[in-house]
């Protein structure tokens, strides 16, 4: 069983950046792909962004793309969101997810069905 617990959500004003962190205590991610996904008020979970395992690739969300950056550091069982020029409808529970695989990220990895771990969540609000 693989723990994870994101964290960094919190209040910001839209324009703003936050640094979602996602960490694996004690847990090797060296062969898990990571995603973070979001679930906003009366909508369904959507992934964001997701990192491969092993070869480093990537995949965002075209709502996205440009806006947030997806990283990785297996050393400290941590994956990274960093996320900026936030805006009212990037407001969200975000979770961290993680898969067992070393396939080359893509659209059919990076998907809420595909994860076999979750996180708890964190809310992440933009408004002024």
């Amino acid at each position: 069983q693989v723990q994870l617990v994101e964290s960094g959500g919190g209040l910001v004003q839209p324009g703003g950046s936050l640094r979602l962190s996602c960490a694996a205590p004690g847990f090797s991610l060296d062969y898990y792909a990571i995603g973070w996904f979001r679930q906003a008020p009366g909508k369904e979970r959507e992934g964001v962004s997701c990192i491969s395992s092993r070869d480093g690739t990537t995949y965002y969300a075209d709502s996205v793309k440009g806006q947030f950056t997806i990283s990785r550091d297996n050393a400290k069982h941590t994956a990274y969101l960093q996320m900026n020029s936030l805006k009212p409808e990037d407001t969200a529970v975000y979770y961290c997810a993680t898969k067992f695989t070393i396939a080359t990220m893509s659209p059919r990895v990076c998907v809420t069905y595909g994860m076999d771990y979750w996180g708890k969540g964190t809310l992440v609000t933009v408004s002024s």
